[in-house]
């Protein structure tokens, strides 16, 4: 049945990709939403009306449609097609689900995991360049995991770390075993080069979310180090030259948050050929943290507002921009513990969250499985939702009285490389926080249910 569904997908993009490439492709378009919307439709409510508000002759979303038929390599774009929409987002999502149920826990349907704690850069409030080359993931322990994570429906991993590519050849090596699964590449693109990104060509299954934090060399490269934004401009001319996927990751704080969600930020992502921004709120997580960089009440409504504004059907502009935090409404609210995605260090403990650092299981001694089965995992499960606005979704930031508890029941040491703290003791430093956003998140997810 598998066999049989895949190629009828494969089938439909193949005369998609030949037809949108063609004169009349608005039509063609419009076909291929008409049947997507029959085979996705039951299984995720208000999915035609969405894309039909969305996707219309003439409207900005059919235009980045076109954009990608016209600019990305065309393996690369088939294969991100079958690998990530039809076994990561469509066929494995459900798996998962049904996994789940099954088997009395929950089952992720995106893994990070990070390849390596070693960093090549030093960037100021990172401690990722200190852990040294010791912390590793062998191939054996990925290909393992990647493997098991499959059989249970798990067909999108996110790699981060550490800077991954500083495990080039094996993430190479890996996404040339698992062609159905798609590779994120969080990374600093220090060391993307001209002959990897042929290598990504060839294999088609290898996506970038890319660091940047200002259109202005000399503030990002203030934090990231001299040359950082050079760097990354360079390495998005290589990907865009060889018709890869690739976006950024950016972590908003009180000192840039404007910054980077102003028109200019966004302009040049456009221009060098970013498909997607992921905007990830500050943690004040690990060696180092402060809360006085977390945005203000005001400044966090600032960024909901400004977001979905940017990816709007209307206006905006043509990049699909994601806010990790304030995008729980269209998730259910928080993702961690394995309801929908969970995080494995360098070191192999399985983590609910990558900002999360409590564990008792390890990839190197358990299955996945058993790894999903923890006890934290299952206070998770057990305790999940915490609330009722999804504008507050984390059992850290935003309800600081809950991750002291599932903790506490469940026993997790904490895994942190190089800071270890208790829960209370990281809970405190947000507790001020969550009270303070509160009121305006309560204000806010009334007018957005409205």
């Amino acid at each position: 049945m598998h066999r049989a569904e895949r190629k009828a997908f494969e089938l439909a993009a193949d005369r998609f990709l030949k037809s949108a490439s063609q004169d009349g492709r608005e039509q063609a378009v419009q076909d291929y939403l008409s049947m997507a919307s029959k085979l996705i439709g039951s299984r995720v409510p208000g999915f035609e009306k969405g894309v039909r508000q969305a996707v219309y002759p003439g409207s900005k979303w059919e235009q980045w449609l076109f954009r990608l038929v016209d600019e990305l390599d065309p393996h690369v774009l088939k294969t991100f097609i079958m690998s990530g929409g039809y076994e990561a987002a469509f066929r494995g999502f459900s798996n998962t689900v049904e996994n789940a149920e099954k088997l009395g826990c929950n089952v992720p349907w995106i893994i990070l995991f990070d390849p390596t704690s070693a960093c090549n850069k030093h960037c100021t409030g990172c401690w990722a360049a200190d852990y040294g080359h010791q912390l590793n993931l062998t191939y054996e322990d990925m290909d393992r995991l990647v493997t098991q994570g499959a059989e249970l429906g798990c067909h999108l991993y996110m790699l981060t770390g550490g800077e991954p590519l500083v495990r080039k050849a094996d993430v190479l090596k890996l996404a040339g075993a698992h062609q159905d699964c798609l590779f994120n590449i969080f990374t600093n693109a220090s060391l993307v080069d001209e002959a990897f990104c042929r290598d990504v060509q060839r294999l088609g299954n290898i996506i970038f979310s890319v660091s940047l934090e200002s259109f202005e060399p000399e503030v990002n490269d203030g934090r990231r180090g001299d040359g950082s934004f050079d760097e990354v401009m360079r390495a998005f001319d290589l990907m865009r030259a060889h018709g890869l996927m690739f976006g950024t990751s950016t972590c908003y704080t009180r000192d840039n948050i404007e910054r980077v969600t102003s028109d200019e930020f966004f302009d040049l992502l456009i221009e060098k050929g970013c498909r997607y921004a992921w905007f990830f709120h500050y943690m004040p997580v690990g060696e180092g943290a402060s809360a006085e960089l977390l945005p203000t009440p005001e400044q966090r409504a600032y960024i909901l507002h400004r977001i979905r504004e940017v990816r709007g059907f209307e206006g905006g502009k043509q990049i699909f921009a994601m806010d990790f935090q304030n995008d729980g409404q269209f998730v259910g609210g928080c993702i961690a513990g394995g309801r929908a995605y969970c995080h494995i260090n360098a070191r192999g403990d399985v983590e609910p969250c990558v900002f999360i650092h409590y564990s008792s299981a390890n990839i190197k001694e358990k299955s996945l499985l058993e790894c999903l089965q923890q006890p934290i995992f299952q206070a998770y499960r057990d305790r999940y939702p915490w609330n009722g606005n999804h504008l507050m979704p984390c059992p850290m930031l935003e309800n600081p009285e809950i991750l002291p508890q599932m903790v506490q029941e469940s026993q997790a040491p904490s895994t942190d490389y190089v800071a270890p703290e208790t829960a209370d003791d990281l809970c405190a430093r947000t507790a001020p926080y969550a009270q303070a956003w509160k009121g305006e998140a309560d204000r806010l997810w009334e007018e957005i249910k409205a």
